[in-house]
């Protein structure tokens, strides 16, 4: 039987879209710093801020031991409740999201209406806001336990118009809820979501479609406001009820959690039939079979009367869509994105900057150096936009802008280093010029070297004098052979 409160579900991929400016034998991606700080603290800190106490990191079991050693050791995880941590025996790096949900020790974990999210999700706004606004929408009734299988979901998405290198977005077609005294009081209210499909599958239905192929049935739906946006990504943060899980278990044509589980649904709204071949009333009805067969929504203070267009067996699926830039929603699934993200970070005031507890963000440092006795007199860090970690090494005349440095580094003396993240354990020699450059955990750039927009990849060695633009500096021995598109896969995904 289902338990009542609700748990999280963390995926902790390998992250292969890093490629190898992180090691995944020594530093999976959710390890990796993301503002001097590991990438699963950001998830783990919107959990303990949502009140969410149940929390399980779902992970390959050759990262296993990787992840145990730095929740017992890094000292920024070790300040948030420690989580639960599931490695199924047979989840592979190549196994895509939805089949992940399949695994029988994922389907034991689940026990009560979940939220599942990845490893690599930056997120400030509060949880608690989300939470809030999805049981709102489901009504005071749909929300008692016994009729948990109306209860319907809620996904997030992204503004993505200045997407960054290498970001995907998605086509998302929406349509306002019919509103509820609750929804009425608040300015960000849930759309209603009526498809999902991420740009690279839409651009590879155009060119073997020879256009963009739209059912009748969506094209006809009565009395509609739909709205087809291109501008956002999927956020991949979901709130989803517990028939869900049995949802995932029975169909095995659900491959991705994003384009599948939610496109389907989506779809199951209004186009006739689906929810069947899905197996959802299925899944619902088993759920219902010891209650009555009255309507109590009747009963409720809140109206929450469907559309003419809906049908009535399928729980809806909302999406709460974030726009602008504050506060910060994204996903860090690239080197780019991993830049751009710890730069915004660093800006941040820190809680010795801030007199007041309401106004910092989740995800603000104590202070901006974390160790300014090694920090040379003689040198400038611009103090409103750069991070120093523990134990970084500032000799004199360096010169640190709009940066990252991440712990146990060293900056030479001469060096000047402008829109930079420097992971742990690197030496940059003297007189090094850096710009807008990432340089990966234990890599070393030579003296005089000369650097704009690189990425040096983890355990480099760059010689001295070297000059370059655009440039990926990796190991000397590497598979350059480039994956297959698998564009929700769990590795890449997570």
């Amino acid at each position: 039987m289902p338990r009542a409160g609700l748990q999280a579900l963390i995926l902790c991929g390998p992250g292969t879209s890093f490629g190898a400016l992180l090691n995944q034998e020594k530093t999976p991606k959710c390890l990796a710093l993301v503002a001097n700080r590991p990438m699963i603290y950001y998830p783990l800190k919107f959990c303990e801020t949502s009140h969410i106490s149940d929390v399980t990191l779902i992970t390959p079991p050759s990262v296993l031991a990787h992840i145990q050693s730095a929740l017992q050791q890094n000292p920024d995880l070790k300040l948030l409740p420690m989580p639960k941590v599931l490695a199924p025996q047979d989840l592979q790096v190549t196994m895509a999201t939805a089949q992940l949900l399949r695994l029988p020790e994922v389907q034991s974990c689940i026990e009560s209406d979940f939220l599942l999210l990845p490893c690599d999700l930056v997120c400030e706004l509060q949880g608690t806001y989300l939470l809030q606004m999805w049981m709102a929408s489901q009504g005071q009734t749909v929300m008692a336990e016994e009729e948990r299988h109306r209860r319907g979901g809620l996904c997030v998405y992204y503004h993505a118009a200045n997407a960054m290198k290498d970001e995907v977005s998605d086509l998302i077609a929406v349509e306002p809820l019919r509103q509820t005294k609750i929804s009425a009081r608040s300015s960000h209210r849930p759309a209603k979501l009526l498809m999902s499909i991420g740009m690279d599958t839409v651009k590879r239905n155009l060119e073997c479609d020879k256009g963009f192929l739209l059912r009748h049935s969506f094209a006809k739906r009565k009395f509609t406001q739909a709205k087809m946006l291109t501008g956002y990504r999927d956020a991949h943060l979901y709130i989803f009820p517990y028939w869900v899980k049995d949802l995932a278990r029975r169909q095995e044509r659900l491959v991705s959690i994003s384009e599948d589980l939610i496109g389907l649904w989506a779809k199951s709204t209004w186009q006739r039939g689906l929810h069947k071949k899905l197996g959802m009333d299925t899944c619902l009805s088993q759920q219902k079979e010891n209650l009555g067969e009255h309507d109590y929504r009747e009963l409720s203070t809140i109206t929450h009367q469907r559309p003419q267009n809906d049908i009535l067996e399928v729980p809806p699926l909302q999406a709460y869509l974030h726009t602008g830039s504050m506060p910060l929603v994204s996903r860090v699934d690239n080197p780019a994105l991993l830049l751009s993200t710890s730069l915004r970070l660093a800006k941040l005031e820190s809680i010795e900057e801030v007199d007041h507890a309401a106004t910092q963000s989740p995800f603000a440092h104590d202070r901006k150096i974390a160790s300014p006795e090694f920090v040379a007199s003689n040198c400038f860090i611009s103090m409103i936009d750069c991070l120093l970690g523990s134990n970084v090494i500032v000799e004199r005349h360096s010169v640190i802008k709009e940066s990252c440095i991440g712990p146990n580094s060293k900056i030479c003396s001469g060096a000047r280093i402008t829109r930079c993240v420097i992971l742990d354990n690197v030496v940059i020699g003297e007189r090094c010029v850096l710009t807008g450059c990432i340089v990966g955990s234990g890599s070393c750039i030579g003296n005089e070297s000369v650097l704009r927009d690189c990425e040096i990849h983890e355990g480099n060695v760059v010689p001295e004098q070297t000059e370059a633009k655009n440039e990926k500096f990796m190991p000397l021995f590497e598979d350059l052979e480039e994956d297959t598109d698998n564009s929700d896969m769990f590795a890449n995904s997570c």
